[in-house]
């Protein structure tokens, strides 16, 4: 695929009238739940809580121009947020300004290698993410979605970090639990999964914004103990340059910029693809990596740090019917209206209650009727995606996807290495030859082993191959005097499989067994000639078809007889 500079825009302009009130009401309530999430991220990376705000203003503009998601929330996000806190804090020494302007180079050094890769056409990388990765990555993701908000939704400050740790200091500190707290998010959970189930078109997390801060008001719960959002400062980035790094730290921040853009990629495409997949669109993942590289850069030069995107805001758009970004315009000029005049509004917001909105979000991502699908399809697909759910609950997102793809492409591999085989003939009352093996009563041509490989030939099966096809050639009942090789599915060979036909041919001619070739494609032909197997087998020896190939041993034993 090859990358665009508007995308976005042309799509804004193909907009649909019935999508704008989804698009303008997931707009509103992701604003309303990403203004206090990027405050917090932006504590968590080691910068200022107003340069959260300004981090999600850049990536808006530019996803929206240049991204190939029409769903995609992007911003700040936590993983690349700890990223850029363990990056920084060891060379920082402390310094909030130099903090500051490190963090800006990073996201500068992130985009540059986001453009590389889409200059460089990795993004085919994403290929190796197959449907079992995406369902378990999603059902990962969502768990620890809703692990994340335990301590918002129970009044708790808690200190593990892990999944198993959060769990035990929740249960070893459940005396402490904020009732008013709790019973909040419960009841905005509850709300919005009964409006899903008996009003589904209605913007339940919108009401239950609007309702949460209502009770909070009534009730004065913020005076009770329940957490609310509290003043949000005020204030725009400026076009600012990183200065004051020493040169000796560069290094440093390249090798950290890489591995947070491999993580913010590997993120930013797995969400974009499973939400493709439920919304019936495609993505472009060499533009998905442009697209990320622009996001950054922008943010690397408006006091921003390192951004991907955010599975929990595009869950959330997505469950108020987001169709294009015209949802993450609508965001951003809230996010703008906010920052300028109004941010007294949401000082009474519960955070319980973003808490219960995540927790709702996130349930919508589990998808158990497709972990059934594929049980009951394929078992080593059913396994791939419990791998990879298993794998980003107990490592990290990026290990645990790194864990799925590593088994993907062994699995890929595997039925290269070991690909399927037959043995053709004739069926009773079926045109055609077919594999023995699948019909009763078939039945080969007597003298002659019409073999078939189902895989291209190459180092890794060329020892398979030998060993099956003299196994096909012993399990023959009558003395074989021809074995054809039908090549329909071998696309393609190397030296070491070509040496393996050579040195098959000469083993089968000592039999006194002619060795020929039918099916054959040009390409591979071309390849078999630079290899000597041509010459050594005969060009008379390669037939177009099986009956041309029949045909000609038929003949040859015709020929043969007294």
């Amino acid at each position: 695929m090859s990358v665009t500079l508007t995308p976005g825009l042309r799509r804004l302009r193909n907009d649909q009238p019935s999508w704008l009130r989804g698009d303008v009401l997931a707009g509103f309530t992701v604003a309303a739940y990403l203004i206090p999430q990027c405050m917090a991220y932006a504590e968590l990376a080691g910068v200022a809580p107003v340069a959260g705000l300004w981090a999600i203003l850049p990536p808006i503009l530019l996803y929206a121009l240049l991204g190939s998601s029409p769903q995609l929330s992007v911003g700040p996000e936590s993983t690349t947020a700890v990223m850029t806190a363990a990056a920084i804090a060891p060379i920082a020494a402390g310094d909030a300004g130099a903090y500051a302007s490190l963090a800006s180079l990073l996201a500068l050094f992130v985009g540059l290698a986001c453009l590389l890769g889409a200059w460089s056409r990795l993004g085919f990388l994403a290929d190796l993410l197959s449907k079992p990765i995406l369902v378990g990555y999603m059902a990962g993701v969502a768990v620890i979605m809703i692990t994340g908000q335990i301590g918002k939704v129970s009044g708790l400050d808690l200190k593990a970090e892990s999944l198993l740790g959060q769990l035990r200091e929740l249960l070893a500190r459940a005396g402490e639990i904020h009732l008013p707290t709790l019973l909040l998010a419960f009841g905005v959970l509850v709300f919005l999964l009964l409006v899903q189930r008996r009003f589904p078109t209605a913007p339940g997390p919108l009401l239950a914004v609007l309702l949460a801060v209502a009770v909070v008001s009534v009730f004065h719960l913020d005076q009770r103990g329940v957490a609310v959002i509290g003043t949000i400062p005020a204030g725009l980035p400026s076009f600012t340059l990183p200065h004051g790094i020493a040169p000796s730290q560069w290094n440093y921040l390249l090798s950290a910029a890489v591995g947070i853009a491999l993580v913010g990629y590997s993120d930013n495409v797995l969400t974009a693809r499973a939400f493709a997949a439920r919304g019936g669109y495609r993505i472009d993942a060499n533009q998905e990596l442009l697209a990320l590289g622009a996001v950054n850069l922008g943010n690397g030069l408006m006091q921003g740090f390192p951004v991907s995107s955010s599975g929990s805001r595009t869950a959330i758009g997505d469950s108020l019917g987001s169709r294009s970004q015209l949802f993450s315009l609508v965001a951003f000029l809230v996010v703008l209206v906010v920052l300028l005049f109004l941010r007294p509004v949401l000082a009474l917001f519960p955070k319980t209650a973003l808490g219960a909105i995540v927790i709702y979000a996130a349930l919508r991502l589990i998808d158990i009727p497709e972990f059934r699908r594929m049980r009951r399809f394929k078992l080593s697909e059913f396994r791939l995606a419990l791998i990879t759910f298993a794998g980003v609950l107990l490592t990290d997102i990026l290990v645990g996807v790194g864990l799925a793809v590593a088994l993907s492409v062994i699995d890929l591999f595997a039925r290269l290495v070991r690909p399927h085989d037959a043995v053709l003939g004739d069926v009773p009352h079926l045109a055609g030859l077919h594999d023995v093996a699948d019909w009763e009563g078939a039945t080969t041509v007597p003298g002659l082993v019409l073999y078939r490989y189902d895989a291209p030939l190459c180092f890794a099966n060329a020892e398979d191959f030998r060993r099956r096809a003299l196994a096909a050639i012993a399990s023959e009942q009558s003395p074989v005097q021809w074995f054809v090789l039908n090549a329909e599915a071998i696309v393609e060979i190397d030296i070491t499989a070509a040496d393996m036909l050579l040195e098959l041919q000469e083993q089968i001619a000592g039999q006194g067994i002619v060795f020929a070739m039918a099916r054959v494609k040009q390409d591979l032909y071309a390849q078999l000639a630079k290899a000597g197997v041509v010459e050594r087998i005969g060009p008379e020896r390669f037939f177009p078809t099986l009956p041309t190939a029949i045909t000609a041993f038929s003949e040859h034993v015709t020929g043969a007889m007294p």
